[in-house]
């Protein structure tokens, strides 16, 4: 059985507002969120000091960097970076519409996780609107390869995560993580676990203007004798594959829909996920669009989603 908070699309009762840096920039962020209309999908509104506005759709074509974070821009060349933590919550609280107006060029990284970004929704609270949710249903596999890292799609019932990461360190190495992301799920397992980085590559990322807002209060950072240094140590013992998993949770929201189906990856990242998503994306022979039964219902077997449209490609634009 499927099962979602809603068969209806949602979106949140009323706006919310929430503060912080960019880990990046190292500039103060305001980000406040606002109900979205049925269909919408996920907005990101940049607002300019000179009060201009540019709205950017938060969907796969407009991903337009991968090496540190997830950047997505319009033609114009705005660009709202680190969006993946905050689309996490907003996919995995199964907000179909939502604004998110931001006042800079980087979403805020508060405390690492997306913690804040789920404190926020529940602050707001979720409404159903009146139209069924779409969904992407993976038909076949799907497989890309960079380097010593993979991802794949496959069937599957539900929404599942299988996340390994590899790392030549004592404080990380092999670590995994599998299991369906629902609401519940995301709440207790994944929106807590903190990005994270070493002490060896601080001095290269400054020097290329990255990091510029990173501290033990918003990252988790391992030392070059292999410890953790933070004073709060881990907040789970498999913290670095937990949020890996939350990553990968926020770049495959910009889908434009749900995927019904299992991604796996092995070393992945924010450049593996869009590459991946992509070659799902443009192989439209390897998944259907489908929709909720009814509207309202709760719980549903897979073979009570209804096809639809194969023209429903928000993706796309």
């Amino acid at each position: 059985m499927i099962s979602i908070s809603s068969g209806n699309q949602t979106t949140i009762a009323h706006h919310v507002s929430l503060s912080g840096i960019g880990v990046h920039s190292g500039a103060e962020v305001t980000v406040r969120l606002h109900p979205g209309d049925i269909d919408s999908g996920v907005i990101f509104r940049r607002v300019f000091a000179d009060g201009r506005r540019e709205d950017i759709r938060a969907v796969s074509s407009k991903v337009v960097a991968t090496d540190l974070c997830t950047v997505i821009g319009s033609v114009s060349g705005a660009t709202i970076g680190t969006i993946e933590h905050v689309m996490a919550a907003i996919a995995a609280l199964d907000v179909d519409n939502i604004i998110i107006e931001v006042d800079g060029a980087e979403m805020p990284i508060m405390d690492g996780s997306a913690r804040a970004f789920v404190e926020a929704i529940d602050e707001a609270g979720i409404v159903q609107l009146e139209a069924r949710r779409r969904f992407i249903r993976v038909r076949k596999p799907v497989r890309v390869e960079m380097g010593g890292s993979w991802g794949e799609f496959l069937p599957h019932g539900t929404t599942r995560y299988e996340v390994t990461i590899d790392f030549d360190s004592a404080a990380i190495g092999r670590q995994v993580w599998a299991g369906d992301v629902t609401a519940g799920v995301f709440r207790s397992e994944l929106a807590r676990s903190r990005t994270f980085g070493f002490m060896r590559d601080v001095e290269k990322l400054w020097a290329a203007g990255f990091a510029l807002g990173a501290s033990l209060e918003n990252a988790v950072v391992v030392s070059d004798d292999d410890s953790v240094i933070n004073a709060e140590g881990l907040r789970y013992s498999d913290e670095f594959v937990r949020h890996k998993t939350l990553d990968a949770v926020g770049d495959l929201a910009l889908a434009g829909a749900p995927i019904i189906g299992c991604f796996r990856s092995y070393r992945g990242g924010h450049k593996l996920n869009a590459i991946a998503l992509k070659a799902l994306l443009d192989d439209l022979s390897a998944y259907d669009i489908v929709e909720a039964p009814s509207a309202g219902a709760q719980r549903f077997r897979r073979a009570d989603l209804v096809a639809v449209s194969p023209s429903f490609t928000p993706w796309a634009h």
